[in-house]
């Protein structure tokens, strides 16, 4: 379908990995998603309101200033990511899966942002990977512990909650922890060949299944592949871990709210 950019509008940006693999659940490669969006923001005239980057996907709030340029962005950002977490993994062919979803939505209509702001800071909780809305690899903490990451900025919506910086950080925390995400159901599978492979079993390696008898596929996933594998430059470059302290520093857990100079 055609893309519809509008100006004074912020888009919710997701991108998968190809074939839903959990392609991002290293370390090393989330800080390169990090760095890729860094040196966008550098190229490019655009503000991130949220990230939130999972295991297998990543979720982006993001107005360019231009709304032309969201698909150059993008095209930079998924481009880019892909070659070094190609690079970093040893791997070749697509990294993420078909094109990116983005919707669309005023930016004065702020019960649509504070909504998109809840779900994407509440993903790593509906997907089991964090116990509460804190997750390391999301920008959540900036609107909690009100510190600059040196990636996003307070979405417009979020800066209305309040008199003060305080007080709209108490209540979005608040907003968030009375409205937790709804725990991810796995997708459904399409519908084509339902009737064709109904009758038809797979079988499943014997290898692949625990003491329990169930199937532990995503468990292989997690080990380290057996061959080696080329080290990325990226990861090398004291740049990016700079940028990747200085976002954990600020998303994390903090006892008092104090703002950066």
């Amino acid at each position: 379908p055609t893309r519809d950019f509008r100006q004074s509008y912020s888009y919710h940006i997701i991108v998968r990995c190809n074939n839903r693999d959990f392609h991002l659940h290293r370390r090393p490669c989330r800080e390169a998603v990090l760095y890729c969006v860094k040196r966008a923001l550098e190229k490019f005239d655009f503000t991130l309101y949220a990230i939130c980057v999972m295991s297998s996907h990543v979720h982006d709030l993001i107005e360019p200033a231009r709304p032309d340029d969201l698909p150059r962005i993008m095209h930079f950002v998924n481009w880019y990511s892909a070659m070094c977490l190609n690079r970093l993994l040893g791997r070749r062919g697509h990294f993420w899966e078909k094109r990116y979803h983005a919707a669309g939505f005023r930016n004065a209509d702020r019960r649509r942002a504070l909504n998109v702001l809840r779900y994407i800071h509440g993903n790593p909780m509906a997907a089991g990977l964090s116990g509460g809305v804190v997750y390391p690899f999301s920008n959540y903490g900036t609107y909690e512990n009100l510190r600059d990451d040196g990636l996003t900025r307070w979405h417009g919506s979020f800066l209305r909650l309040g008199l003060s910086l305080e007080e709209c950080a108490i209540r979005y925390s608040s907003f968030c922890q009375r409205n937790p995400p709804k725990p991810k159901a796995p997708p459904p599978p399409p519908p084509w060949g339902s009737r064709l492979l109904a009758p038809l079993r797979l079988r499943v390696d014997s290898r692949l299944r625990g003491n329990d008898g169930a199937v532990r596929g995503q468990g292989l996933l997690f080990e380290r592949p057996k061959s080696r594998t080329p080290r990325c430059q990226v990861g090398e470059d004291s740049y990016v871990a700079e940028v990747v302290r200085r976002f954990l520093l600020c998303n994390r857990r903090r006892g008092g709210r104090t703002l950066l100079p």
